[in-house]
């Protein structure tokens, strides 16, 4: 797949097919997102803002009471991209 056949990535991304800023295109994608997140790559990104600066993560196995993961929010730099083979 070529970079131009790519979907530019938004500012702002959710893997949670509920929230506003889920983009299913993108996860339909043959090729993997990666976030940098202060210099570090992380691979337990839920979501993330580039122009705020913070991602959200699972903290821990903690659950809510709809059993989904409990998220805390990370602030700092980020930075995502297309990962390649």
């Amino acid at each position: 797949m070529t970079d131009s056949s790519l979907i530019a990535l938004p500012d702002r991304l959710a893997v949670d097919p509920r929230s506003p800023h889920h983009v299913a295109a993108i996860f339909q994608q043959p090729i993997d997102i990666g976030v940098r997140f202060n210099g570090k790559e992380r691979v337990d990104v839920e979501e993330y803002c580039v122009s705020e600066g913070w991602i959200k993560v699972p903290a821990g196995k903690t659950r809510d009471r709809k059993g989904r993961p409990l998220l805390i929010t990370l602030k700092g730099s980020v930075e995502v991209f297309y990962q390649t083979a």
